[in-house]
């Protein structure tokens, strides 16, 4: 097992060589001081660590990182400058995640949706936060919550190619066109939820050619397969939640998706090889 100086060392090598391969993704910052002594690699490499070090905040990971390897970051700055920097980069974390991802060599597809609550289900009666932000009630197999919903489509094997956050109240079918962008031909897997879209089927082959099957729409004798090949996206969900998707604490939608887009990269990063585990 890599060491957690090994696992620091292959995220900041990955970010550091995306950067110098595109340097216009610093172009965010507009100061005269443009060569931070603490770079950006250095800010999303630490975001990074809370999946290598296993806890729950973004906090947490930084002051495992600040009272352990500080040594490693001469510039580090205190918590909250760290947190400001980390979602000045939110752009530059979205292109990483498409970027960690290995050659994939057929094109077999996965779509589905995970609810993101904002507060515990005990608290749905006084609830305040993000609702200025479009944070929504939903509805799921578990029962109601309240906030977002996020919604993903995969490769078969288990990388994340593409994801939007939405109000928890939004259709699943109303996603999917988008999220269709990212990809070019193929077949794409859903669950039963998709069934009833009769103009979303013919826009996706249409626009994108990509053939829409629900194990309802299979055949017979093929069914159980459709189900198990579909049912490894919750595979991937569970991956997410091992990183704590469902705990961000975060008081607006910059934060949470965000921090939401780094725990897809460390997925996207373990599944691709590219970080040692």
């Amino acid at each position: 097992m890599a060491s957690i100086t090994d696992q620091m060392t292959f995220l900041y090598c990955f970010c550091d060589d995306f950067l110098k391969a595109h340097p216009a993704q610093a172009a965010w910052r507009r100061s005269n001081h443009r060569a931070p002594r603490f770079t950006d690699a250095e800010v999303v490499t630490i975001g990074l660590m809370q999946g290598c070090l296993g806890v729950a905040t973004l906090k947490g990971a930084y002051l495992i990182i600040a009272q352990n390897f500080g040594h490693l970051f001469p510039g580090l700055p205190c918590y909250a400058q760290w947190l400001a920097r980390l979602h000045n980069v939110a752009a530059l974390v979205g292109r990483l995640v498409s970027q960690a991802r290995p050659p994939l060599s057929d094109s077999l597809y996965l779509i589905d949706s995970k609810p993101i609550p904002v507060c515990k289900p005990i608290r749905h009666g006084r609830v305040r936060l993000l609702r200025d932000e479009d944070a929504y009630w939903g509805k799921n197999k578990a029962g109601w919550y309240f906030g977002f919903k996020l919604h993903v489509l995969a490769h078969h094997r288990g990388t994340i190619l593409g994801a939007f956050l939405t109000p928890a109240n939004w259709d699943d079918r109303d996603v999917a066109a988008a999220l269709a962008e990212v990809v070019d031909a193929g077949v794409l897997l859903a669950d039963l939820g998709y069934q009833d879209a009769k103009e979303l089927e013919p826009l996706l082959w249409d626009e994108f050619e990509l053939l829409l099957l629900t194990p309802a729409q299979a055949p017979k004798g093929q069914r159980a397969l459709v189900s198990s090949v579909r049912g490894r996206i919750e595979t991937c969900f569970s991956g997410l939640w091992s990183r704590f998707v469902d705990r961000v604490f975060s008081r607006s939608f910059h934060g949470l998706w965000n921090t939401i887009k780094l725990k897809m990269l460390h997925y996207n990063l373990c599944q691709a090889g590219i970080l040692p585990v």
